[in-house]
């Protein structure tokens, strides 16, 4: 006997992004970044962070940026899983759940001791001088609960739902790393693409401004527009010092993030792109969810220990039955007598009839637990669909932001040209080409925010989703 019980979208959804993006349309198989082996990432050494967790830096050298190393979020991703600290003491923990369960399971086995002395023993030193005598007492004990009205199995039972509770939140965990590592970098993409689009606004600006000083020298242009150049350009500027602060704020937090080493800084490796297609619709994705959860899995667990603490509490109403057995072993050196020994096998078996209502009372306290996790079950399962929906809303919302977007950035730059060639044809003024500058460098940054967004979305679409074998 064993002893130990143990979207699909639509079709406008993916012609949309072939059209929009033919480069970008991946495979939807290959629906997320994060799905690069773990052995075939290779981390730069550089950004290792020191084995030392109590490294202290006592010299200014020390924490100064050396060099800056761009990383991929596949890299990321290996960087987090190696050295997140959260995870570690996660696994801790269920290092302790494991040891805790095999605690539980000893109570399947029989207690067996062992005990001997070794005495020697005379009438003492105002005595007659009599002789003294060494005796060797020796015992062998084995106990074992044959019957114990379920508390046994219980404790078992609530310790493997704990265990189980440990294992899902390592990857409830891991997921969440995983979450938080992908939207920071996406973050991080962000900030650099500003840095790059403000330097490219006020390369514009120059060349305006340029242009607008040579037609005044040539006498075909005016001060005005000298001045709206020069105006344009230092808004230009001074929105580039804004996007480079707001680039290292983002490569520190990441950095952080990471636990990099502290004398390196980051950027982001990968380009902006679309980062995979959602291919189930709204339904299937909210019964996948409400499937593969960690965190619905681990409320029904608690339920389970729960239940199992009410039947320990229960069990101390019923019959306990055990079983004794003993052996002696006695030895008087040098009595002439041989040594003796003896034994006794026995059943012994009780009943608590009173115990002024102390287990029923325990009892009561686990079926309200037991309730309290089936209301907790039911609002993590509401919350769960509404996070499915709510991004589910996003990634279609930021879909169409994204061809929206495409197609503006695509006509602000052809109307940039037209104004230049306006003004250079004497039928257009400065304003035109400010106007059209400013329109095309705010188009860029909505593309690419809305990229982003959609990659945002998706990102926590698939946490939402927790692709993981059934329990």
């Amino acid at each position: 006997m064993n002893l130990i019980s143990y979207n699909v979208h639509s079709t406008w959804f993916a012609l949309a992004i072939a059209l929009l993006i033919p480069a970008l349309a991946k495979s939807v198989n290959a629906q997320t970044p994060v799905a690069t082996p773990a052995n075939a990432v290779q981390v730069p050494d550089d950004l290792k962070p020191s084995p030392n967790p109590l490294q202290f830096p006592t010299q200014p050298d020390e924490v100064k940026i050396q060099r800056t190393v761009p990383i991929t979020l596949a890299q990321a991703l290996e960087l987090a899983k190696r050295h997140n600290r959260d995870l570690q003491i996660a696994i801790l923990e269920l290092e302790r759940s494991q040891s805790a369960l095999r605690e539980s399971q000893a109570a399947l086995f029989p207690n067996v001791d062992l005990s001997s002395s070794l005495t020697n023993s005379g009438d003492g030193f105002t005595g007659s001088g009599s002789q003294s005598s060494t005796s060797f007492n020796g015992q062998a004990q084995v106990n074992y609960d044959l019957y114990t009205s379920g508390n046994r199995q219980a404790s078992i039972r609530a310790a493997e739902e704990q265990l189980r509770i440990d294992e899902l939140d390592v990857e409830n965990r891991s997921l969440e790393i995983q979450l938080n590592v992908t939207t920071q970098y996406y973050d991080l993409q962000q900030a650099d693409e500003q840095v790059r689009i403000n330097q490219s606004a006020v390369e514009n600006a120059q060349a305006s401004l340029r242009d607008a000083q040579a037609r005044e020298q040539a006498g075909v242009g005016t001060r005005f527009d000298v001045l709206q150049a020069q105006v344009n350009l230092a808004n230009a500027q001074q929105d580039l010092t804004n996007a480079l602060s707001q680039q290292q704020i983002a490569r520190r937090r990441f950095a952080t993030l990471l636990n990099l080493a502290q004398s390196v800084d980051i950027s982001a490796a990968d380009p902006v792109e679309i980062a995979g297609l959602w291919p189930q619709t709204l339904e299937e994705t909210i019964v996948r969810a409400l499937q593969n959860r960690p965190e619905l899995q681990q409320v029904l667990a608690q339920r389970n220990i729960n239940e199992q603490q009410r039947r320990q509490a229960l069990s101390r109403l019923g019959p306990q039955i055990s079983l004794n057995g003993n052996y002696n072993l006695v030895d008087r050196f040098d009595d002439g007598i041989s040594a003796t020994d003896g034994y006794s096998v026995g059943l012994r078996a009780s009943l608590n009839l009173f115990d002024g209502g102390a287990a029923r009372a325990n009892a009561a306290q686990s079926k309200v637990n037991i309730a309290i996790a089936q209301t907790q079950f039911a609002s993590q399962r509401d919350q769960i669909r509404f996070d499915v929906e709510q991004f589910y809303a996003q990634l279609q919302s930021n879909l169409d932001n994204v061809q929206t977007s495409s197609v503006a950035l695509n006509q602000a730059r052809e109307a940039l040209n037209l104004a230049r060639l306006r003004f250079e044809a004497g039928v257009g003024t400065q304003t035109d080409i400010i106007f059209a500058e400013n329109d095309l460098t705010r188009t860029e940054g909505n593309r690419v925010t809305a990229i982003l967004n959609y990659n945002r979305a998706l990102a926590n679409l698939q946490r939402s989703v927790t692709s993981r074998s059934s329990p």
